[in-house]
């Protein structure tokens, strides 16, 4: 363990609230450095991401309502991973049910801590490739009101700098699909000279 890595001392754990999705909790902590004080931390069972792309290179994303930000927000497919589910399973899901495409080619893209200040949920984004178009796609969830966008990489790039409202998730997961697409080019590029 690296200095400055030690963990907290748990001294006391209290949950305040047993959520559908996550858990909310006040826990008493010791920090290495000798304070002590109340964190609270918001338990979650973590979030698969795809970032699909079409045959004709688009990227597929959803809009849609979110009560928190009070707007409807473009997005990748997404959701939450159930007990004892792969990640990969979830988002093979989600992206049918949210976008009516099946992939056929799944990459991992990796993991990502989405907000380590106050919880504990990790996002694990794929990439999703090969799509196809589902004659019959899964319905919707009753609290989901989702409008499928299709988008060139550049399109969805102007769309960022322009200040769109795009979730973080999202912009960190097509952050590393360009990273992606790049090193997979400058590899094709290299050897084509070899």
């Amino acid at each position: 363990m690296q200095p400055g890595q030690e963990p907290s001392e748990v001294l006391q754990k209290r949950l305040f609230y047993k959520g559908r999705k996550f858990d909310f909790e006040v826990n008493r902590l010791r920090l290495p450095i000798g304070v002590e004080g109340d964190w609270e931390c918001i338990r979650h069972p973590g979030g698969a991401l795809a970032v699909p792309v079409t045959p004709e290179g688009k990227l597929v994303l959803v809009r849609q309502y979110r009560f928190a930000v009070a707007g409807r927000l473009m997005e990748f497919p997404a959701g939450t991973v159930e007990p004892d589910e792969d990640p990969a399973e979830t988002i093979k899901r989600e992206i049918e049910e949210e976008t009516g495409y099946r992939a056929n080619k799944w990459q991992s893209l990796g993991k990502f801590a989405l907000a380590p200040g106050y919880s504990d949920e990790y996002i694990y984004a794929f990439l999703a490739q090969d799509l196809e178009k589902l004659e019959q796609p899964p319905e919707q969830d009753d609290d989901e009101d989702i409008e499928v966008v299709l988008m060139s990489p550049l399109e969805l790039e102007k769309a960022i700098l322009e200040g769109a409202p795009i979730d973080a998730k999202s912009i960190c997961s097509f952050s590393w699909h360009v990273r992606f697409w790049s090193n997979l080019t400058q590899r094709i590029v290299r050897l084509k000279i070899v």
